[in-house]
């Protein structure tokens, strides 16, 4: 037996080894752009993919229909943005309790990846029009499927699951088939027809463009004022004199066919009085303008003086016939005054020169006078003065084979050649030049110019019997008032671009795409309607893609034998591709064959419990959103979707827009190799999505701090719990008040969690969970209860009630925070939950029991803490001045002047709340030069060192140490803990 007394085994002994310090695996530095790799590789080794089916079964469907990305090149930060925000929304609906399966998928086909194929062309200096069409489309096709393989990999290392193995393609075959089966629909219905209107056309890529294909960017244009003589009707004071009109185009000039004015204008008829002798607008010359335009004309124009001479009311301009300006170059006839809505005072003349082969208004104004033009005698045809080259035509007289821009997309020559022959004419009266936003390509980036070109259309207001008889403007804005909209402000950008929208514009003039799979009969201009030959031109894509369309020269194996091939032209235009991505729909959500995973869906509005969204940019409300809610509501009749959800833009860290030539741009891949994906996704799910988001390196900075802290919550939280054991749980009404309070948080997180889930605010959980998890926890109660954690008794309830609250704690901030934190959540799932196939995001939100909730108890506790922290903050001041080491070498006194905080902090454990040795509460105001905080008025703290011995185990400074004889240098809970751990340790006390 050893003669070593108690003293000399209180000297020689490591009370650290007694102690329960936090123990994992769990490591403090994330070591990101490594790890997450190997969570991804388990991801698949375990078919987390088809786990979640599984677990799914059964639930209500939340289905995110994936937005195609173009497969074009690598992604870019923006396209990171939108898919981890998918992400983390469809993952945080699993957890939810739905079965919420994502596909992700491509678009292929149109200009962006033929624009490609050029590039290369060009580059080999070969000739797109030599190379057969099929050829063409298969290096098309082989370009946007290496692309695919690239964006998917990139888009799972973001963390993104979904059916990566079996997306969709818009080149598939199947789908192929799908869009002209759809466009067929459009065909039957009688909504689709070919016409003449004015479209945006892209000089560069030869085609004709959708306003989803078009940015507005700044633009410097050539300004005319041109004068148009009165040929008839100008009586009395009108006689001679002429209609002025403004215009930033001038090679439209010879397209005009009418002037517009409006009856809300006042105008008048005006007389120069004074002019430079070599000026164009002469002294004693008569024009009519707008009054409140005539002051800014005159300016113009270098006019010196000017009188008022008559007003001119709308009766007398709906008289007026006007001479064209270049008469003499061929354009001898008649040019109308027609009255216009469109027409206004706020800038020009207050006439707009109407040219309807470019210009929408202009068309629609022309065609809707049609009547009225042929009793005056006027030729109702619209000229095609421009083609494809922009280069204008024979009809334009005098100006045959100017160009309006080069095949550069340049300024050509064809201002400068209507400018002259008008000065030459007479007829310019000033001219100047206006930086303005101008539409151009969003590929090019070169200006487009609007010109009159036959194209395939899909009617807005012609009313259609399988739509009830309604239109497709009707059926859209009905089925926008039955969607969700999120953010709400989105319903109205969108019911105001579809209520205004022109007729849809589906043909494109390009090799690779769907070909629109119609017959025209050469004679009577009618769109063969069969189903006969509808199913054999799908039956065909199926089987060999939309290549089978150009392989059939005349057509006649889907017009035989029912049909004469030479008497039907085959269109050979391609569609649009948002036909394409607006048809995705038919081929996802409505073929259980191709995609099983997402078959049964019954949508609320069909009496089910099943959701669909489409989550895109807030540039998708003229783009995908519409060509998706156009296409189903003209075939189906309503939407395709139950919410849409939009996103802002990605800028830099100050907000400008991100380019290669300023050295701002932030690569998604970088991020992830230097910090992690989990970085990028704490980023975007903790920003305001609803507007354009910034980033930039100390943003990421900000992050990744953000992130340490919540890493390190739920590392001390494992290390605890490395001395739980299961099933030693507390009952309710045992634990103490400080347990209680956390589950109380715990409850009230619960609801607010799901209800930001459910209503995908995102930044709301980021931000809750990073209160509780860093406020809540790390800085308050983790810190109050080390000392219990470390040092109480094996069988402290103390103990035994913080571990359980804790292990509670942890399970739901991993399931919490998954969504978001995809890989941190999961290593810490896995840290505490060992297994070969399980993972936290088969986890559903976590019941949370009612009698958690004490909102009383919350409130006591609020009290609590706000005089915890005036000791809080008196004792931050004794350590910065090296009078005290650490809190537990204080015993401050507290007075308590506020009856209803003395009342709060009455019947606890104060000392121990506020980490000091020993504390005294008295009532009342307290010395004058007492510590105090403004914002927690009736407190005031006076520092005191406590009294006693330091414990040599918990470093507590209180008489009471040594009280145990057996234990003689540590309190008697110490002493308490040490005699329970011998007797768990036999083994390790006898060494």
């Amino acid at each position: 037996m050893s003669d070593a007394t108690p003293a000399d085994t209180a000297a020689t002994r490591d009370y650290s080894k007694t102690l329960f310090l936090p123990r994992t695996e769990f490591p403090m530095r994330a070591g990101l752009p490594t790890r997450e790799p190997l969570l991804l590789e388990r991801w698949e080794k375990t078919d987390l993919y088809g786990q979640l089916r599984a677990r799914g079964q059964g639930r209500p469907k939340f289905v995110l229909h994936d937005g195609p990305p173009y497969a074009n090149g690598n992604i870019h930060i923006g396209t990171a943005l939108n898919k981890i925000l998918k992400d983390v929304i469809v993952r945080s609906m699993g957890a939810l309790g739905y079965e919420a399966n994502y596909v992700p998928g491509w678009d292929c086909h149109g200009l962006p990846i033929e624009w490609k194929i050029e590039e290369q062309y060009r580059a080999k200096g070969r000739n797109k029009d030599a190379v057969p069409v099929i050829e063409f489309r298969q290096e098309c096709r082989a370009f946007a499927a290496q692309w695919l393989d690239v964006q998917r990999a990139e888009f799972q290392r973001l963390g993104v699951t979904g059916d990566w193995a079996h997306p969709y393609a818009t080149m598939a075959f199947p789908a192929e088939a799908a869009i002209a089966d759809e466009l067929m629909k459009f065909a039957v219905s009688g909504q689709l027809y070919r016409g003449s209107k004015p479209v945006m056309w892209s000089v560069v890529e030869k085609t004709a463009l959708a306003e989803a294909e078009v940015e507005y960017e700044e633009h410097v244009s050539d300004t005319i004022f041109v004068a148009f003589p009165i040929r008839k009707g100008g009586a009395g004071a009108l006689a001679g004199a002429r209609v002025v009109i403004w215009t930033t185009t001038p090679w439209t000039i010879p397209g005009n066919r009418a002037v517009a004015y409006s009856k809300k204008v006042a105008y008048g008829l005006y007389r120069v009085t004074a002019a430079p002798e070599d000026n164009w607008a002469r002294a004693g010359e008569t024009y009519i303008l707008a009054d409140t335009l005539a002051a800014g004309v005159f300016k113009a124009a270098r006019v010196e003086g000017f009188e008022r001479v008559a007003d001119v009311s709308p009766t007398e301009l709906a008289g007026l016939t006007l001479a064209h300006p270049l008469a003499d170059l061929g354009y001898g006839f008649d040019v109308p005054v027609l009255e216009g809505d469109h027409v206004t005072d706020e800038s020009g003349t207050g006439f707009v020169h109407t040219a309807p082969s470019h210009g929408r208004e202009d068309f629609e104004l022309w065609m809707a006078s049609g009547r009225l033009l042929r009793q005056r005698g006027i030729d109702t045809a619209i000229p095609y003065t421009v083609d494809a080259d922009s280069v204008l035509t024979e009809a334009a007289p005098g100006f045959t084979g100017t160009r309006v821009l080069t095949a550069k997309g340049e300024k050509g020559d064809a201002n400068k050649a209507v400018m002259a022959a008008l000065t030459e004419a007479g007829a310019l009266i000033a001219r100047g030049v206006l930086r303005h936003q101008y539409p151009h390509s969003w590929r090019s980036k070169k200006p487009v110019i609007f010109r009159n070109t036959p194209q395939w259309f899909i009617a807005m207001d012609r009313p259609v019997d399988s739509l009830g008889n309604r239109t497709l403007r009707e059926v859209a804005l009905q089925a926008i008032d039955d969607t969700q909209w999120v953010p709400p402000q989105g319903k109205n950008r969108i019911t105001g671009m579809v209520a205004n929208r022109p007729d849809w514009v589906v043909s494109r003039q390009r090799a690779w795409g769907v070909p629109i799979t119609v017959f025209v009969h050469r004679e009577t201009g009618e769109v063969l309607r069969d189903a006969r030959v509808n199913a054999r031109i799908v039956e065909a894509f199926r089987q060999e893609g939309a290549d089978a369309w150009f392989t059939d020269a005349d057509g006649a194996r889907f017009l035989a034998p029912e049909h004469d091939p030479a008497a039907y032209e085959r269109v050979t235009d391609v569609l649009d591709v948002w036909f394409d991505s607006g048809s995705t729909h038919a081929f996802v959500l409505d073929d259980p064959e191709a995609f099983p995973g997402l078959s049964g869906v019954t949508r609320r509005r069909d009496g089910g419990e099943d959701r669909v969204m489409y989550l895109e940019g807030s540039d998708q409300h003229r783009g995908w959103f519409q060509s998706s809610l156009l296409e189903s509501s003209g075939t189906r009749g309503r939407a395709p979707y139950d919410i849409v959800l939009t996103h802002g833009f990605v800028l830099d860290g100050k907000g400008l827009k991100m380019s290669k030539s300023k050295g701002n741009v932030v690569a998604p891949q970088s991020v992830i190799k230097d910090s992690g994906a989990d970085i990028l996704r704490l980023w975007v799910a903790a920003s305001d999505y609803t507007d354009d988001l910034r980033i930039g390196p100390e943003i990421i900075k900000t992050f990744a701090e953000t992130y340490r802290k919540l890493r390190n919550s739920l590392r001390w939280m494992l290390g605890s719990l490395a001395h739980r054991v299961e099933g030693d749980d507390v009952p309710l009404s045992e634990m103490p008040e400080l347990e209680r309070l956390i589950l109380h948080r715990l409850a009230e997180l619960d609801a607010e969690i799901r209800e930001a889930y459910a209503a995908f605010d995102t930044k709301r959980v980021v931000a809750l969970l990073n209160g509780f998890m860093t406020g809540d926890l790390s800085s308050f109660y983790f810190d109050v209860r080390k000392d219990a954690l470390y040092c109480d008794p094996l069988s402290s309830v103390r103990r035994r009630a913080s571990l359980q609250v804790i292990d509670e704690a942890f399970r739901r901030a991993a399931i919490w925070l998954a969504p978001v934190l995809a890989f941190t959540a999961e290593e810490a799932w896995l840290d505490r939950y060992p297994s070969e196939t399980g993972s936290v995001h088969l986890q559903t939100l976590p019941h949370t029991p009612a009698e958690w909730r004490d909102d009383a108890l919350a409130e006591r506790w609020q009290k609590i803490r706000r005089v915890r922290r005036v000791v809080t903050g008196a004792l931050e001041i004794e350590r910065a001045a090296k009078r005290i080491g650490a809190s537990l070498e204080a015993a401050p006194v507290v007075h308590v002047a506020d009856p209803d905080l003395l009342a709060a902090v009455e019947g606890v454990d104060f000392a121990d709340i506020c980490i000091t040795s020993d504390i005294s509460v008295v009532a009342g105001d307290g010395p004058a030069e007492a510590f105090r905080l403004d914002e927690v008025r009736g407190v005031a703290v006076e520092p005191h060192p406590a009294e006693g011995r330091k414990c040599a185990r918990s470093w507590r400074v209180t008489p009471e140490v040594g009280r145990d004889a057996e234990y003689p240098d540590v309190t008697p809970r110490d002493a308490q803990a040490l005699r329970e751990w011998d007797a768990a340790h036999p083994e390790a006390s006898a060494a």
